[in-house]
């Protein structure tokens, strides 16, 4: 099978309750994560520091080839390498390291266009330091993965990838 073929039976089904990301691969999970999403909960408002719900495509894959633990800023390596000494220098600072995958939204009105723009709001699927707890909400609107659980999620979808976030356990 066509490696394309193969991208677009693949999808990302995102559980808010369940503080969990399953990559589904032709209807059966393939692998799963703990993440955590956002300490606010769900919502879609810019500003709001939620994770936005419903359907989503990953619109970028950044940070190809940079070490585990590579600081990003704005989306650009910063040439920093995350360790528990800078964390100490920079208190309070929101990491995001190792990879990025930028989500975008695709419902008008929901989680694209205007105030509910998933792709303007920044929202990604990003590493975090180890000592981060997953599996309960935390984030300032993303889904924060362990660096491991990122390197393996970024080899095995594409951009365009179909992610679906939902805040109903039952979906």
């Amino acid at each position: 099978m066509k490696r394309n073929a193969v991208a677009e039976q693949r999808r990302i089904h995102i559980s808010i309750p369940e503080q969990r990301l399953t990559l589904i691969e032709g209807g059966t999970p393939r692998c799963s994560f703990a993440v955590s999403t956002a300490a606010n909960g769900a919502g879609e408002r810019e500003g709001s520091e939620c994770t936005p719900r419903g359907q989503h495509r990953v619109a970028a894959k950044i940070g190809a080839g940079a070490p585990v633990n590579a600081v990003f800023v704005a989306r650009q390596w910063t040439g920093e390498i995350y360790t528990p000494a800078l964390a100490a220098s920079a208190l309070g600072r929101d990491w995001i390291l190792t990879r990025i995958v930028w989500l975008a939204g695709c419902e008008p009105g929901r989680n694209q266009g205007g105030h509910v723009d998933t792709l303007a709001r920044y929202v990604y699927l990003h590493g975090t330091p180890d000592s981060v707890d997953l599996g309960r909400p935390g984030s300032r609107g993303c889904v924060r993965m362990r660096n491991a659980d990122l390197l393996a999620l970024f080899h095995l979808i594409e951009v365009g990838t179909r992610v679906d976030i939902v805040d109903d356990a039952s979906r």
